[in-house]
């Protein structure tokens, strides 16, 4: 019986190793480059080369192959819609691993693969639908407080009360002192505390039931 072949293997077992590498495409696909080791990146361009011409292809059998490796729906949408015709006039050679240097801690060989053609990543797309609505949200809602503004300040001015006169201070209801002359004599008002006192207590008053007046009508208007 012949023994499995292990040389080239990565991680444990051979669906550790599978995983490993369609998520490695899938992530090339995502974002059209990625950062890892050379072995990895050298294991790795055959198979998302396969994919990229499943995309050319476009029909339900490539669909459903490509399917097989890249699990998620976004990707395989951007893989079918966006990488596959970038590559159109292409007969192969979609990737390309660019060398980096040893990695720092385990001076592992590191490389860059990346798709030769520029195309924006599924994830790029992404934000900028989402971002396209929620400036769409902001002026469906700017528009809206814009028309109910006026309604409301047509309705509220009519009824407007008047602003309450400025409640004067106790310096300027006591009268100054006036000197005598050498003349005549000049007689100084008396001015009783307590009648000042009260009636700034009642000036107080009006001017809370005004501002009372004033809200109640607000509400009355809101629920009307």
């Amino acid at each position: 019986m012949p023994t499995p072949r292990k040389a080239g293997r990565f991680g444990g077992s051979a669906a550790h190793h599978n995983r490993m590498m369609a998520n490695l495409a899938t992530e090339l696909i995502r974002h059209g480059r990625i950062r890892t080791t050379h072995a990895k990146a050298k294991a790795v361009q055959p198979i998302a080369e396969r994919m990229i011409t499943f995309g050319k292809r476009g029909d339900l059998h490539a669909r459903r192959e490509a399917g097989k490796v890249v699990r998620d729906g976004d990707v395989l949408h951007h893989l079918f819609a966006e990488v596959g015709p970038a590559f159109a006039t292409r007969d192969g050679g979609y990737t390309r691993v660019l060398k980096l240097g040893p990695r720092d801690g385990d001076a592992a060989p590191m490389a860059l693969l990346e798709l030769v053609e520029d195309v924006a990543g599924a994830g790029d797309a992404a934000s900028s639908d989402e971002a396209g609505r929620r400036r769409w949200g902001l002026r469906r809602r700017g528009s809206a407080a814009e028309s109910a503004a006026p309604a409301a300040t047509a309705t509220a001015a009519p009824e407007a009360p008047a602003a309450p006169a400025p409640t004067p201070s106790a310096e300027d209801a006591i009268p100054e002192p006036v000197e005598a002359t050498d003349d005549e004599d000049v007689e100084t008002p008396e001015v009783d505390p307590a009648d000042v006192e009260t009636r700034f207590a009642d000036e107080d008053a009006e001017a809370a039931d005004a501002a009372d007046e004033a809200s109640s009508a607000d509400e009355d208007d809101a629920r009307g």
